[in-house]
């Protein structure tokens, strides 16, 4: 017969109590080494970002703009008078010389115009022709009415003569004498004043010609005029280059100042470059230029800045001075760098796309273990095309990612994989 176990009920509740008590501890102690643990890092692909080293040493500040080659020099043809194409010379890319015809224009007010001042001026001419008869008819006149008079004049003179010396031996009395005198006189007098008349009539006569000559080389002026109006219907080009573009087709109309045709000299080429107005404070004239022709990079020198800005952007233009590559030609898209200055012993790296000169910004900076990053803070000096200047933040050697890292903008450290 068994025999009841005293206190086995006791003993057996207290050992579920300290297990139970064991367990709580157990799960409370694993609670707070996991509380204690960091948040695993994230994983990066690393084939989908690029990383780069600090440096120190010299770092050339550039600013970048894209653009496009133009000609130095471009002549822009405009029509002097209304009119109508007739005809097209040249298609725009043939080379041209400075009296090569273009476009030919019709226009009749012109041709009219020209017609009306050729026939005013031989009207002038033939009133010009005729007023230098009659003035000489009225000189004509004038002198042989002097010469009468004179021969009146000599006659009378004569004969107070005979009468003086008659009159000195009684011959003759003193009342004949008296009136061969007074006859004398009076002719005397009049051939004076004929010859005078005469004398004044020439100023006049010379006034009255040069008064029509004018005329006539007014008239002279305005034919002229009428036919380099009537020539300018055969538009020309202005220089030897090349016809870039025709604005115009046969049978259109166009107004006095309508543009008809550009010509540009092909072998002077420069380059405008749209800067960023933000950037373009720090860009001055004759800083060394690149410009890449994705055909070859030539160099050249800043010649120009734009004083207004288009768009938030300066149009800067670029002076060539090196050989041009094949296929440069007039607006080839081009991009090109300024060199601003150059910094000596300075700490610089890669440009990440959200740097901006003196900011702060945050990089994931290398870990030793080369498999893990960890965001730190960098202070921002210079900025260049390609590189930034590094005031704070990094020391040189230091491996940062320059990648967008903007997803992972709630971690301080990834994991690349």
């Amino acid at each position: 017969m068994d025999k009841p176990r005293v206190g086995y009920a006791r003993k057996k509740r207290i050992r579920q109590v300290v297990a139970g008590a064991g367990a709580l501890v157990g799960v409370a102690a694993i609670a707070w080494a996991l509380s204690r643990l960091e948040p695993a890092a994230p994983g990066v692909d690393s084939s989908v970002v690029f990383s780069d080293t600090v440096e120190r040493g010299e770092m050339l500040r550039q600013v970048r703009g894209i653009g496009a080659l133009v000609p130095e020099t471009v002549v822009v043809i405009a029509a002097s008078d209304a009119g109508r194409v007739e005809r097209r010379h040249v298609q725009p890319g043939q080379a041209v010389l400075p009296g090569t015809v273009l476009v030919e224009l019709s226009s009749p007010q012109v041709e009219q115009e020209y017609l009306d001042a050729e026939a005013q001026l031989k009207a002038a001419q033939a009133d010009l022709a005729n007023l230098e008869a009659q003035l000489e008819d009225q000189r004509l006149n004038q002198e042989s009415l002097t010469a009468e008079v004179e021969g009146q004049y000599l006659q009378a003179k004569a004969q107070y003569d005979a009468d003086f010396e008659l009159s000195e031996e009684g011959l003759v009395d003193r009342v004949t004498l008296k009136k061969s005198h007074v006859a004398m006189e009076q002719w005397e007098k009049r051939f004076l004043l004929e010859r005078a008349r005469g004398e004044a009539r020439k100023p006049s006569a010379e006034a009255q010609l040069a008064a029509q000559r004018a005329r006539i080389e007014q008239m002279d002026l305005l034919v002229a005029l009428r036919r380099e109006k009537l020539d300018k219907l055969r538009v020309r080009s202005g220089m030897r280059g090349v016809l870039q573009l025709m604005e115009v087709e046969v049978g259109q109309l166009v107004a006095p100042g309508d543009v008809l045709a550009r010509v540009s000299d092909p072998t002077r080429l420069k380059a405008e470059l749209k800067i960023p107005e933000t950037l373009v404070n720090d860009v001055a004239i004759g800083q060394r230029a690149e410009v890449d022709t994705r055909n070859g990079v030539i160099p050249g020198r800043v010649s120009r800045i734009d004083p207004a800005a288009i768009e938030g952007t300066v149009l800067v233009d670029i002076e060539l001075i090196g050989e041009m590559p094949r296929g440069a030609r007039p607006d080839l898209s081009v991009d090109g760098t300024i060199e601003l200055e150059r910094l000596e012993d300075v700490l610089f790296v890669g440009r990440p796309i959200h740097a901006r000169a003196g900011s702060v910004i945050g990089l994931f900076r290398m870990e030793p273990d080369e498999t893990h990053a960890s965001r730190v803070q960098v202070q921002v000096g210079s900025v260049s095309v390609s590189t930034i200047e590094i005031r704070a933040g990094l020391q040189e050697g230091d491996a940062v990612i320059l990648s967008d890292m903007s997803a992972w903008d709630a971690y301080d450290r990834i994991q690349l994989e």
